[in-house]
């Protein structure tokens, strides 16, 4: 009889909980539209972290990084209700000082500064994440840098996910989003850039000089048609690949990792892109690295569920054809 066997718990290093809402909503036609509904939900939403981290710790997510733009308080309510799901959390304040609605925004760096060092001093895990090169204009980018450096806390940013982002970098600063961020000193070993889908060659030079990584989130990308992340040129250069939930439209890491595989294989024409372990480490170990964890939970999986049922090699089958489904409850 198959038995049930341990692993690391995954860990999801980049989710807008609140954005689960919006799942089986109407598509609209790109990004930029699906954005504006977002930020209508946004403007008076009050999250159920409580029930988003419990579907989280049932997938197989043990740690999250909350990407969070919604206010202090939320974000104290984020960190009680991922305490009470026994799911570890680190608090990605985000940084908004242009552009969205007004619930996002902070009118000075040193307003959000104050924030975040009152979260930290309440005892909850943050990370310094200014939204974008969109909404972060070259000043706060350099007092957010240094910030992180001088705190040796983890740094997280949106970069490179759409087209239009590039090309709006571009127009003000004659430099694309991971060149900006190379330029005012927010690259570094803690730090990770979310999406990266259109960086250019010369920015993943700039990532794998800076020892950064790359959070991909594969089934939001796909959902959102931001277009695929160039696997193979990451790997090239070293740069490690964490996961991420994101949107939420789907919370399954198996489903994540397998949407990576995915790209690779298509975009290389091979299947031993990835190996099996090296897969599992992306949906842990790197996620676990991008949010400066030590420890975290791990999971049992169901050795017995039919999806596992007659295989030869059970790790093999989890990354390839398994849903979440074969977790077993905490």
């Amino acid at each position: 009889m198959a038995t049930d066997f341990q692993i690391p718990g995954f860990v999801d290093a980049h989710s807008h909980a609140f954005q689960r809402a919006l799942r089986g909503g109407a598509e609209g036609s790109d990004f930029w539209s699906w954005r504006e509904r977002m930020l209508d939900l946004a403007a008076g939403v009050r999250t159920d972290f409580a029930g988003v981290f419990a579907e989280m710790l049932g997938a197989g997510f043990t740690a999250v990084g909350e990407f969070h733009y919604l206010g202090l308080d939320e974000a104290r309510r984020a960190a009680e209700a991922a305490g009470e799901a026994c799911v570890e959390l680190v608090v990605l304040y985000v940084a908004y000082a242009r552009g969205g609605i007004e619930r996002l925004r902070q009118e000075t760096v040193s307003q959000y500064l104050g924030e975040l060092e009152s979260l930290r001093s309440e005892g909850v895990r943050v990370g310094v994440a200014p939204h974008s090169v969109r909404a972060c204009p070259r000043e706060w980018l350099a007092e957010l840098g240094r910030y992180a450096a001088e705190h040796e806390l983890p740094l997280h940013v949106h970069a490179d996910e759409q087209p239009r982002e590039v090309d709006e970098c571009i127009a003000e600063y004659g430099l694309r989003p991971i060149e900006l961020l190379a330029d005012c000193g927010c690259l570094g070993p803690r730090t990770t850039v979310v999406h990266a889908t259109h960086a250019d060659g010369r920015e993943l030079d700039l990532l794998a000089a800076a020892g950064a990584r790359v959070c991909a989130c594969p089934t939001t990308e796909a959902n959102l048609g931001d277009g695929f992340l160039p696997v193979e040129r990451l790997l090239h250069r070293g740069i490690p690949i964490c996961i991420g939930s994101d949107s939420n439209v789907r919370i399954d890491p198996l489903e994540e990792l397998r949407e990576l595989d995915g790209i690779a294989r298509r975009q290389s024409g091979r299947r031993d892109v990835f190996t099996v372990d090296a897969l599992l480490a992306i949906g842990s170990d790197e996620g676990a690295g991008a949010l400066g964890l030590a420890d975290w939970p791990s999971i049992t999986i169901d050795g017995a569920h039919s999806q596992l049922r007659g295989v030869d090699e059970p790790l093999c089958a989890l990354v390839s054809s398994c849903s979440a489904d074969v977790v077993r409850p905490a």
